[in-house]
């Protein structure tokens, strides 16, 4: 942590430093928002140049951490695909803002156990006096 408030960062680093996420998963994330529309898998690896299953894993994570949606499209003819693009930034960023707040408040709660247990074993410890 001393270390990520050390650094300067941009933007795009609160997807690693909050949600994890790795360079892939934020290249895959700016392919799909500088795209004017929806994107299958395959089209995400041919843009990132990367295998179609190293493309799906990064879109997973990606779907998990909120970042973009799936829609499923079925063909007339029967069967379908899916196709993924950006959620909305401001959901996004609502969500980073509440995990944040939530990070905040648990380290509030164990630097206020950390004073509490070492304030009193402080007291117990004998200073021997100085010659």
């Amino acid at each position: 942590m001393a270390e990520q408030l050390q650094q300067d960062m941009e933007c795009e680093g609160l997807l690693e430093c909050i949600h994890g996420l790795k360079q892939l998963d934020k290249d895959c994330f700016r392919v799909m928002v500088e795209s004017e529309e929806a994107l299958t898998i395959d089209e995400v690896a041919e843009r990132v140049d990367r295998e179609r299953s190293t493309a799906y894993r990064s879109i997973q994570r990606l779907l998990q951490s909120g970042f973009i949606q799936k829609e499923q499209i079925n063909y007339a003819q029967g069967g379908y695909y899916h196709v993924y693009y950006p959620t909305d930034p401001t959901q996004i960023a609502n969500d980073m803002q509440r995990k944040l707040n939530d990070w905040y408040a648990k380290m509030g709660q164990l630097i206020q156990e950390f004073e509490d247990k070492y304030e009193h074993a402080e007291a117990d410890i004998e200073i021997p006096a100085q010659s």
